[in-house]
């Protein structure tokens, strides 16, 4: 496997446990982390229909260049997004919630990486 096709691959795995845990213990998290608990059903179905995505652009034997391109957009902003909500004191997070919030960004941004990394050799290749 290359690495643009792993790096969608671990991403759609990470997303999809992200909108399971926000769907199955949204309630929970709500109340461990500050965000708000009406945004996380939503939000988590959101997470899983967009892992859905990735990981099918992940299992394509050739990579398709718009939709990875999107990925990498769409997850670049969920970091930039993901900052704002901290800095702006958006919700009453707890320092739980800053912690959860900042790691996943930082993941994502691991994922941005490699994925931008991965399009550069794809884009050498062809």
């Amino acid at each position: 496997m290359n690495l643009i096709r792993f790096a969608f691959v671990a991403d759609a795995l990470a997303t999809a446990a992200t909108g399971a845990l926000l769907v199955i213990g949204g309630a929970l998290l709500a109340e461990l982390t500050g965000l708000p608990a009406a945004a996380a059903m939503p939000l988590g179905l959101f997470l899983i229909a967009f892992a859905a995505f990735v990981g099918w652009v992940g299992l394509q034997q050739q990579t398709p260049r718009a939709a990875a391109t999107l990925i990498v957009v769409v997850n670049a902003a969920w970091v930039v997004g993901s900052v704002i909500v901290v800095l702006a004191g958006t919700f009453p997070l707890t320092l739980l919630g800053v912690a959860f919030v900042l790691v996943q960004a930082v993941a994502v941004a691991a994922f941005v990486g490699l994925q931008w990394v991965g399009l550069g050799r794809t884009r050498a290749l062809a």
